[in-house]
């Protein structure tokens, strides 16, 4: 993706076609995704490129032991 929009686009059309498949675990896998990412739209409204996902977690978890940042 080139974009967080994008993105979120790609995630909403794929959230469809997984009901009408009847999928509800995709479903509720690509719910989660979408919130995510539609919080760290929130949380930098400047930014378009899309994030990968330690990004994202990390920004909805800092205190997280994966998202620590040591200054040596």
């Amino acid at each position: 993706m080139n974009s967080i929009d994008e993105h979120i686009a790609k995630d909403q059309s794929e959230i469809e076609a997984a009901r009408a498949a009847g999928d509800e675990a995709k479903v509720r896998h690509l719910e989660e995704e979408l919130k995510s990412l539609e919080e760290y739209k929130a949380h930098h409204p400047d930014e378009q490129r899309d994030p990968n996902s330690l990004e994202v977690y990390c920004d909805l978890n800092p205190e997280a032991p994966e998202c620590r940042v040591y200054d040596d």
